[in-house]
Parts: structure tokens; C-alpha cells; sequence
């Protein structure tokens, strides 16, 4: 069983709206990462998307071509999914499963490139998505014509999952694929549903933080304005990024979607070299 992480685009950010500490003066680059876990039974199972053309693409609302432009991401074309899954020697068609930890554009933007595969989410967070208005989706970087039109035919509720207890400090969380080896811990604050994967086969324990921070380095700081921004709840959200310092400081890994620095699971693309 192997983990990695693709990146499907670069964003930049003056420093300051993502570390409390930065220069308005010095901007960063920020990663847009997704998951592909090789499982000896499902195959590869993605955890969220990442951006992709459809962001720029076909049928778009006034609110997603402005989301577009403000953030204005350069996709990466060796980061796109389907040349992830063919440099691991798969296809789209193998994808059965993808998990969804939330619902801003960024991890979801090419569920309609994936339509065979079950999506692995919460069905209350998708169902409030669904029937709540555009401009509250708008609010938090939620376009549901990103999204395919069975979507929730295609669901699998977390809520069903067993309870399985996380190592270290994190508690109780949801057995994914019902063999112990993804387990979804809730990370609330950043969006509605958000939630974070622990990896407890790997060695030290891995924890996918999402988007709790932008950098690890900040972890342990208050949430920066971009991060207040963005929140769904901010008194959640800061709660959260301490709970994942203090898993990291119990001795877990921890990798977040938006962090710069490279990783050990990080493919090798040559926007990197």
C-alpha cells in the first residue's frame, strides 16, 4: 500500500493573509494538493480532486468565473488526474472510490472527470450544500456545478462508518474502507463537514490536516486572515489547527493541501525541480 500527493496547481497570496507573522510585501506559493492512496483491494482511491479545467470550463455561474479570477491558479498539466493515475500505471476507469472532505472548489473541481466512482463524504454536509442558496454556497467557495448530477446517488455517508479510535491525541473518527487503514477525523472550523485522514500503517502516523492551516509552520499560531476569511466557524477552525499541533507534537506527520514545502509523499513534478 502506497500514499502519495499529487499537485494540481499553484496559487499565490501575499504572505501575510497566510502566515500571521508574514510581509504584505512578500508573496507565497501555495500548492493544491489531492491524495491517491494505492490500496491492494479498491485500487487507487483518491482523497479529494484538487483544481482542473473545469474551473475554467463549460457552464460556469458569475460567482465561479469571479472565484476563478481572484484566485487565479495555474493548473499543473502532469498534476491532472488522469496523468497522476497513468505515471502509477492507472486509468480513470480504475478510481472507485474517492473521499471528499469538503466541498470548495479546490477538492472538488473534477468530480464530473470521475463518474463510475463512489464518493465517500458526509450526506448531511452534501444535502445542506445542495439546498441552501448561491449565495451562501458563494460565501464559502462552494459551486455546485462542479459537482456531477447523481452526486448523491453516488454517496457513501461517513455516518455509516464504523468508529474507530485515531492514535496519539486524536481521538475517535470513521473507518473508511472498513479495514483500519484510512480513518476519518473530523477537523471542524474551515467548512461545513470538513475533515481531516489518519493514516496509521505508515510509520510515524500520518495525518492528511487538510485544510486546517496553509503552512505546518503556523500550526500552532492564530488563524491568519486568509484562514478567517475562509472559515466556516474561526473558533472551530482555531480549535482544530491546535489539535493537529498537538498530534504533531505527540510524534505524527502531518501534510496539509495548501503548504509549499515538498514532502516525502509529494510526487515529483517538474514544476518542483
Amino acid at each position: 500500500m502506497k500514499l502519495h500527493f499529487a499537485n494540481s496547481a499553484f496559487i499565490k497570496a501575499p504572505e501575510r493573509l497566510v502566515e500571521p507573522d508574514g510581509s504584505w510585501f512578500q508573496t507565497r506559493q501555495l500548492r493544491v494538493r489531492y491524495g491517491i492512496l494505492e490500496h491492494p483491494g479498491f485500487g487507487p482511491v483518491l482523497i479529494d480532486t484538487g483544481y482542473s479545467s473545469h474551473l475554467f470550463t463549460g457552464a460556469r455561474s458569475f460567482g465561479l468565473r469571479a472565484y476563478a479570477a481572484v484566485f487565479d491558479p495555474v493548473l499543473e498539466q502532469e498534476g491532472e488526474i488522469a496523468a497522476v493515475l497513468q505515471r502509477l500505471d492507472y486509468s480513470v476507469e480504475d478510481v472507485r472510490k474517492i473521499v471528499v472532505t469538503h466541498f470548495h472548489a479546490d477538492h472538488v473541481s473534477a468530480l464530473s472527470s470521475l463518474p463510475k466512482a463512489q464518493i465517500i463524504t458526509h450526506r448531511k454536509t452534501l444535502t445542506t450544500i445542495l439546498g441552501q442558496s448561491g449565495f451562501a454556497n458563494l460565501r464559502h467557495g462552494i459551486f455546485p456545478e462542479l459537482l456531477p448530477d447523481d452526486v448523491l446517488r453516488r454517496v457513501t455517508d461517513i455516518a455509516e462508518c464504523r468508529v474507530s479510535d485515531a492514535p496519539l491525541t486524536l481521538g475517535a473518527g470513521r473507518d473508511l474502507l472498513g479495514d483500519g487503514t484510512v480513518i476519518a477525523v473530523d477537523l471542524p472550523g474551515h467548512a461545513v463537514g470538513h475533515f481531516g485522514l489518519c493514516f496509521p500503517w505508515l510509520d510515524p502516523v500520518l495525518l492528511y490536516a487538510c485544510d486546517v492551516q496553509w503552512m505546518r509552520t503556523v500550526l500552532d499560531k492564530p488563524l491568519p486572515l486568509l484562514g478567517r476569511i475562509a472559515a466556516h466557524d474561526t473558533g472551530a477552525a482555531e480549535r482544530s489547527s491546535r489539535k493537529v499541533a498537538e498530534f504533531r507534537n505527540a510524534g505524527g506527520r502531518v501534510v496539509l493541501c495548501h503548504d509549499p514545502a515538498l514532502t516525502s509523499f509529494d510526487l515529483e513534478q517538474p514544476a518542483d525541480v
